[in-house]
């Protein structure tokens, strides 16, 4: 029954497309005329109205132009007159040429001399040589302080080129400074505005001429690639195109006939014409088009009596496959479903089923590891493939919150990046250890292959802080928090070794005044104070100059880096002293005291000194100062 339906449905159809064709062709032939006739009429608007356009866009682009080369002299002048120390050598002249945006830049002395310019061969070029430069001499010769020249397109004295030459006088000084310019823009809109170039970008149909004529001498002043250039036949001349101001046939010497329409602009013909062949073409063609239209409809009309079976199926099938897509890109939360088809429906649970499987087996893994006791999290991704699986612990491990691991885990890509930042910087001196924050430290294993990355993340951030806390002892000194004398040598000598060339640093070493009385008068906690004290003092002082230790007892040692020379060390030095005297320690409730320190130091500009060579030196100035006087400091001075 349905296919029967169909079969007289199509012979119905196709019979009153057929009628209704042969009706439009019949038509159309007698109105194509008039439609060549207004299409034709459109054309030559286009023509003109791009042709006015142009005209007023090169006069706008001139006067902007203008304004802005003018602009650029005055700015350039403004430099020279303001700023004395330029130079006006070549390459600075050029390099002022380039900030200024200008192809070139001259310099003009009261005797019409260039003096300066961006391209060397031009200074010492006299002015009044050529016609094209001798018209700015007239700026030297009167009075007028803000004068200025804006000079025509025209090849240049020099090289023949062609450029555009811009001259403002100077201030407080007899000259002219000038600026130059290709004039690309102005070239290139010029040559956009002419027949010739505007036929040429005209689209144009197939066998369709467009020209342009003068209507007093007949001259060709443009026309489109395809037409006879030598524009021998009758109908080319202007007493013949006059005739076809509302459309014409005329014969071509070749003997083709031809559909001409001309317009009159000014003293501009403007005309276009197209072989009556193509006007015949155009008609079947049309006629042709609407029967491809009709027979589309016929086709659509039977598509839509079979909509409800391929609604029911296709569409259903559809939405499983594009399903599947998502399920496959890793989106495991994708419900199939299918519409009310009972198949397609049973086919939709089975997916499901399957999909809560897979999702089920990932929950167990990370129950197990979770179970185990083990901070570990494991994690498994493919660039090609959106979601990315992770095992739980994951973001407790990267200190991420709970909405960017859901982020991170929905784009592949992303966490790719994510985790790439992370192991491309490993904490100094590991190479697969990791620092998340302050207080957490991982280990990722990764593995890289051409489908699939894996990679595990182990929490041991309590076996990286007991390591640098057992560094740090080994390091620094209990009682004062700073370096041990051992490892103070150490880095002192890293320093010394590196120090910058035109660089001098100095070893100082020290001793606190009355330390015993101190111990003995207050007893030994506020001793411990007193040395506390004292070290806080060292430690304010710029850790981008000062390296500080603990000796032993109540000697200590620094060293100043990065100056420049011994008067920046002895100012770093009288800074430490001050701060000693502004700040003073309390040794009971009613007695505080400042700090008395006695100090010798010496300095070196050579990287290759030994490091106790130089701390002896500096205890001998240290012994020095201690035997002579007390709460100072002193330079070592070769015996």
């Amino acid at each position: 029954m349905q296919k029967t339906f169909i079969r007289y449905t199509f012979v119905i159809i196709t019979s009153a497309i057929f009628l209704i064709f042969f009706i439009n062709l019949l038509i159309t032939l007698h109105t194509l005329e008039s439609q060549q006739y207004n299409k034709f009429y459109a054309k030559s608007e286009q023509v003109i109205h791009t042709l006015e356009t142009n005209q007023a866009e090169l006069a706008i682009l001139q006067e902007n132009l203008d304004e802005d080369y003018l602009t650029r002299a005055k700015a350039a002048a403004y430099i020279f007159d303001t700023q004395e120390e330029i130079t006006m050598n070549v390459e600075e002249m050029a390099y002022l040429a380039k900030l200024l945006n200008v192809d070139e830049l001259h310099v003009i002395d009261e005797n019409g001399f260039i003096i300066a310019a961006s391209v060397s061969r031009y200074v010492g070029f006299d002015m009044s040589q050529h016609e094209q430069t001798r018209p700015f001499l007239a700026m030297l010769e009167n009075d007028k302080e803000e004068d200025y020249l804006i000079q025509e397109v025209q090849p240049n004295a020099a090289d023949n080129k062609i450029m555009q030459y811009v001259g403002v006088t100077r201030k407080g000084k007899k000259g002219v400074v000038q600026v130059g310019f290709k004039p690309t823009r102005q070239l290139e809109a010029k040559a956009r505005n002419t027949y010739e170039y505007i036929f040429s970008r005209f689209p144009t149909d197939s066998g369709e001429e467009l020209f342009a004529v003068d209507r007093s001498t007949g001259a060709v002043l443009g026309h489109s690639n395809g037409m006879d250039t030598d524009f021998s036949a009758d109908y080319y001349q202007p007493e013949q195109l006059l005739e076809c101001i509302k459309g014409s046939y005329r014969k071509e010497k070749n003997g083709n006939s031809m559909y001409v329409v001309v317009r009159e602009y000014g003293d501009t013909l403007i005309g276009l014409a197209i072989p009556q062949k193509n006007l015949t073409q155009q008609l079947f063609k049309q006629a042709f088009n609407i029967l491809w239209y009709l027979l589309l409809v016929e086709i659509l009309v039977l598509v839509l009596l079979n909509y409800l079976v391929k609604r029911k199926v296709v569409n259903g099938i559809h939405l499983i496959i594009q399903n599947l897509t998502d399920i496959t890109n890793g989106n495991l939360d994708t419900t199939v479903a299918a519409g009310n088809n009972p198949e397609l429906k049973a086919l939709s649970s089975g997916i499901n089923t399957m999909v809560k499987s897979i999702i089920s087996i990932s929950d167990r893994i990370s129950a197990i590891i979770k179970i185990s006791g083990i901070p570990l999290a494991a994690f498994e991704y493919k660039l090609d493939v959106q979601h990315v699986f992770v095992t739980s612990g994951f973001k407790e491990l990267l200190d991420i919150s709970e909405q960017k691991a859901k982020e991170l885990c929905q784009d592949s890509i992303r966490f790719d990046k994510y985790i790439k930042n992370i192991i491309n910087n490993p904490l100094k001196g590991e190479t697969d250890i990791f620092q998340i924050n302050d207080t957490k430290y991982v280990r990722i294993h990764m593995s890289e292959s051409s489908n699939t990355n894996l990679g595990v993340i182990i929490d041991i951030s309590k076996d990286i802080i007991e390591k640098q806390q057992m560094q740090y002892e080994n390091t620094h000194d209990s009682l004062t928090k700073l370096y041990k004398y051992s490892y103070f040598k150490q880095l002192a000598s890293e320093r010394l070794q590196n120090m910058p060339s035109k660089s001098i640093c100095a070893i100082v070493m020290l001793d606190l005044d009355y330390f015993k009385l101190i111990n003995d008068t207050f007893g030994h906690d506020i001793g411990d104070k007193y040395l506390q004290h004292f070290s806080n003092v060292m430690r304010s002082m710029p850790s981008e100059h000062f390296l500080c230790a603990r000796r032993s007892g109540d000697e200590f040692c620094m060293m100043l880096f990065n100056c420049k020379d011994k008067k920046e060390i002895v100012q770093y030095l009288d800074e430490f002293y001050k701060t000693l005297e502004k700040t003073p320690i309390a040794l009971s409730e009613t007695e505080s005291k400042a700090i008395s320190a006695s100090g010798g130091f010496v300095w070196t500009t050579d990287s290759n000194a030994d490091i106790d060579e130089l701390l002896n030196y500096a205890d001998e100035a240290l012994y020095d100062i201690k035997r002579e006087t007390k709460g100072h400091f002193g330079e070592y001075h070769t015996p």
